[in-house]
């Protein structure tokens, strides 16, 4: 008899243990990922996103007003761009350590995954799976302050204000900019110009116009004064922001090589006018020494 009460304690026991582990697994994916959803969804549009990115009412949900993406965007994007209404939405799942950022988009016509990237290394964030869908057709807009907020409830650490609004900025320059050069070329040109900024710790109105310029070339885009003036003024926020270019190119992996170019193309350039002034130095020596 004792054996047999032993025996059900024990069997009791580790049914209990199972359960528990299970719970603690599941309750460690949860805060994993984060839903962000927008506002303004009516209940079968939110049904239907959830549905879309594989998960349910259960899932951690942070929402985004129509005012917080004024906030934020309000400076640089047309009112009617920016609507009344948020419907962007975000499945941001925290990934492995150096996984990087990968971005997929769903009904989103205007900001495009690379310049959410982009945008999300400026804010600080890092090792993150990405899904930014509507259930209707809409700019995407809404979409990044929803990303920054869902990322802030899995780490537990707040991304700062000052980062929030360049990256906002950031996403809304480079896409205005992307109507009156293509989308993809905007998004580009913006990267290199940001990889040469940090690269070469350049912070002068100066040395970045040059930057602006020398990237531009390079990708055979025309840009006016202003356009100029906007990327410059953007890129001085921007080098003020503790980016890292090791992080840089730990996060966007497709563009790591590219990044390892741009880098040594600025240290040829370096290299070359060393020279020079090497070459004009030993001629005036060797004219008055």
């Amino acid at each position: 008899m004792i054996k047999k009460a032993i025996s059900i304690v024990l069997i009791m026991l580790l049914f209990v243990s199972n359960v528990s582990s299970l719970a603690i697994a599941d309750a460690e994916m949860g805060k994993n990922v984060v839903v962000s959803l927008g506002k303004n969804l009516t209940d079968e549009q939110r049904s239907s996103i959830l549905n879309y990115f594989g998960v349910n009412n259960d899932v951690e949900i942070v929402e985004v007003t129509n005012a917080e993406e004024r906030e934020y965007l309000g400076k640089y994007i047309d009112d009617k761009l920016l609507g009344t209404k948020a419907l962007s939405c975000a499945y941001v799942e925290k990934t492995d350590e150096g996984s990087g950022i990968s971005v997929d988009t769903y009904n989103i016509s205007w900001v495009t995954k690379d310049m959410y990237k982009n945008a999300l290394i400026t804010a600080g964030v890092k090792d993150a799976k990405v899904v930014v869908a509507s259930p209707i057709n809409v700019s995407g807009t809404a979409a990044l302050t929803g990303i920054i907020k869902a990322f802030e409830d899995i780490t537990g650490e707040g991304i700062s204000q000052k980062e929030k609004e360049v990256a906002s900025e950031e996403i809304a320059k480079t896409a205005m900019l992307g109507n009156e050069i293509g989308k993809d070329e905007a998004s580009e040109l913006i990267e290199n110009i940001k990889v040469d900024v940090v690269a070469n710790n350049k912070k002068s109105k100066k040395d970045i116009k040059e930057a602006v310029e020398s990237a531009a070339d390079e990708l055979q885009i025309q840009l006016t004064e202003e356009q100029i003036n906007e990327i410059v003024d953007l890129m001085r926020k921007i080098s003020k922001l503790d980016l890292n270019l090791d992080d840089i190119k730990t996060q966007l992996k497709d563009i790591s090589g590219k990044i390892d170019r741009i880098v040594n193309q600025n240290e040829e350039v370096k290299s070359f006018l060393q020279k020079i002034i090497d070459y004009i130095g030993d001629f005036f020596n060797k004219l008055f020494g």
